[in-house]
């Protein structure tokens, strides 16, 4: 049987931050896009399109920027262990 790769990412786990960065997105953006677009005019499907495009992509930079900055500030996203004590339990030799 082949081992299970593991990973122990030293810094930021970019693989966290990204899925943070996508459930939050999801969330928050979508009422706080439904909720701006009642203050504009949107008289065409194009417009409306448009509109959640642009009110969205800002959203996602701010949320992605912000799960970076939480992740690199707390350690967050690796399972909890410390990387010391990581680094002993994938080690078979001890």
């Amino acid at each position: 049987m082949q081992p299970v790769e593991r990973s122990n990412p030293e810094g930021v786990d970019f693989g966290w931050v990204m899925q943070v960065t996508f459930v939050t997105t999801i969330l928050v953006g979508a009422p706080v896009v439904a909720a701006l677009s009642t203050t504009v005019t949107l008289p065409t499907w194009e417009s409306r399109v448009s509109f959640a495009v642009r009110v969205g992509a800002i959203i996602w930079v701010l949320v992605a920027l912000s799960a970076y900055a939480y992740a690199r500030r707390t350690d967050a996203g690796d399972g909890g262990s410390k990387p010391d004590e990581a680094e002993s339990a994938d080690d078979p030799s001890d």
